[in-house]
């Protein structure tokens, strides 16, 4: 009887076990846990837009929240520039060669908006990017290729961005979810990026919101 009563409870408890790692292998986590958010203000959040407009006619910040917008026949960020038009902010006094960085935000996008980059890690060799993540007709993608989100759309996502430099990693969390693996491309300095940047096939307005921002670095 007691044999039968300590196997029950052996059985009970294997049961928790397995429930717990499922819940945590399947489940949302904190990415956040093991990282140190680093001191953040506007002073770090560098504005790059049309060269040709004011900012407070492609950016604003309201209540927490910055609103970017652009359009496909905007002129780029700087005169010599010969890249497509963007409104992104640029995370200044971070940039990185090495350890383990992450970007943390809250991110939205209206209905509509195509053909577009949202979030970027910046630095790469040949390349220029380690990470873009663009928006295709509601869908989140890495680069072009896999659908990491579909219908992201209206509605309020966190987005958590893992650069393990040494390692040649990098994670996207959506809502505290892994979604997306994938390898480093190598570079010797990296820094965060966010907004709308237009990419092929761009809708003819383009607009991202973002609200609290965040830096992050892995506890050595």
């Amino acid at each position: 009887m007691i044999n039968s009563i300590n196997f029950l409870l052996m059985v009970s408890c294997l049961s928790l076990v397995l429930i717990s790692y499922q819940a945590n292998a399947w489940g949302p986590v904190d990415p956040t846990i093991g990282f140190v958010s680093l001191p953040l203000n506007r002073s770090n959040l560098v504005v790059q837009r049309p060269y040709d407009v004011p900012e407070d006619q492609r950016y604003c910040f309201v209540n927490g929240t910055h609103k970017l917008w652009v359009y496909s026949t905007d002129k780029p960020h700087s005169l010599t520039s010969k890249t497509s038009p963007r409104t992104e902010i640029r995370v200044h006094g971070y940039d990185y060669s090495s350890g383990v960085w992450q970007f943390e935000g809250y991110g939205y996008l209206p209905c509509g908006t195509t053909g577009v980059c949202i979030m970027q890690v910046f630095g790469a060799s040949p390349h220029a990017t380690t990470l873009m993540l663009r928006v295709y007709n509601g869908s989140l993608t890495y680069y072009r290729a896999s659908v990491i989100v579909p219908n992201i759309y209206d509605k309020w996502f966190k987005l958590n961005v893992i650069h393990d430099v040494d390692n040649s990693k990098v994670r996207v969390y959506i809502d505290g979810v892994l979604k997306s693996e994938a390898p480093g491309r190598g570079g010797t300095s990296h820094y965060f990026k966010f907004g709308v940047y237009a990419q092929n096939n761009d809708s003819y307005y383009m607009e991202s919101r973002w609200k609290d921002i965040k830096v992050l670095k892995k506890c050595d």
